[in-house]
């Protein structure tokens, strides 16, 4: 399922897709969800052990050693149905601002963050994402004196060049083991699909690796021979994932995920950044699956803004103030261009197919 609060499509709301990696992550002593499987050339982690695929550097695991004191591990929880997931992020400043991807915390009712420089556990906040590349930037609070990563620039990376992976991988609460591996080749773009929805997100501009990345290393460490970071590591899963070769993992190159998060730091909004607190209608949408365009609603949170303006399941929405929505991804972004605390027009067709608008005051909800 997937979970977000703007919307979702399918079994899971629109602005998020808690099946992206991190979220479905369990500890190596856990089983796997139904359905989840480990997404890259092998399972690094669910044995406790470290990977080596072709090219990977000789001093892999004192690349990985140095590293792992300037990451986080980044656990989320989705109260509205109960989901809890696991991630990584990179630290950048002493006093907490945390590189990670957005799917990490997409949809995340709360965020815990353990600092594996100290071994402290700090509450965060979302300062802002951007989905169009997978990039968010979190605020610890009441953080000081962390130790921050070494970055390099993804500007000299090379296809054949050795690289270290090191993440949360399986979630399992440590950063242990690591995926060493190479460059396989750079300015990827892939379509990551939601097997369980049918709804796509579009990545471009990648680094592709062989190294065998899993879920719950997203957000995570991809180091160079020289031990500089030079990509934020990405992951799939079994219901989301990158339909690729098996042997294929892939991380946002770190130039593009630095220039962002200085974006968001700076309170830069634009048409993909979102900078801070997120819009809430409240409903879970899908694809119409009729000749109407639109998001249907599969449901309703109880007592959420959509609720209070009359809105029901197997309504249909078809705009947001004078912007068409044909889509669950479209509504997504239709809402994103608002604060909470506004008050937008919604249009929809009700389950008799009937033309309504209603008043909705949007509410205050998780990142999507």
């Amino acid at each position: 399922m997937a979970l977000v609060l703007l919307v979702t499509t399918a079994l899971g709301l629109v602005l998020g897709h808690f099946v992206w990696t991190s979220r479905i992550s369990l500890a190596p002593s856990q089983d796997l969800p139904s359905g989840a499987t480990p997404f890259g050339p092998g399972s690094n982690s669910s044995s406790g052990q470290s990977s080596f695929a072709e090219g990977a550097p000789a001093n892999a695991a004192a690349l990985a050693k140095a590293v792992v004191p300037d990451l986080v591990d980044i656990n989320t929880a989705i109260s509205y149905q109960t989901l809890e997931g696991a991630g990584t992020g990179m630290v950048l400043t002493s006093d907490g601002e945390i590189l990670t991807n957005n799917h990490v915390i997409e949809g995340a009712t709360t965020i815990s963050v353990t600092d594996i420089g100290n071994g402290r556990t700090y509450r965060a906040d979302v300062v802002g994402y951007d989905r169009s590349v997978d990039v968010a930037v979190l605020r610890l609070v009441g953080a000081s004196g962390l130790k921050t990563v070494a970055t390099g620039t993804s500007a000299t990376a090379a296809a054949g060049e050795g690289v270290v992976a090191v993440g949360n991988a399986y979630g399992s609460g440590s950063t242990t083991t690591f995926a060493a591996g190479k460059i396989t080749a750079l300015h990827q773009s892939i379509t990551a699909e939601d097997s369980a929805t049918g709804t796509t997100e579009q990545l471009s501009g990648l680094m592709e690796t062989n190294a065998a990345i899993v879920p719950g290393d997203s957000g995570g460490a991809l180091v160079d021979s020289a031990g500089r970071v030079v990509g934020m590591v990405t992951a799939g899963s079994g219901s989301f994932r990158f339909p690729s070769s098996a042997s294929s993992g892939y991380a946002v190159p770190i130039d593009t995920a630095l220039s962002v998060a200085s974006r968001i730091s700076a309170g830069r909004s634009s048409a993909t950044v979102h900078v801070g607190p997120t819009p809430f209608l409240g409903v879970l949408v899908q694809s119409s699956g009729s000749a109407a365009a639109g998001a249907a609603i599969a449901e309703i949170v109880s007592g959420g803004p959509a609720a209070s303006a009359g809105l029901q399941p197997g309504d249909v929405i078809t705009g947001i103030d004078s912007q068409g929505v044909a889509s669950p991804e479209e509504l997504t972004a239709a809402l994103l261009r608002f604060r909470p605390g506004a008050t937008i027009r919604v249009h929809y067709l009700s389950s008799s197919a009937k033309a309504e608008t209603t008043t909705v005051q949007l509410a205050s909800g998780p990142p999507q």
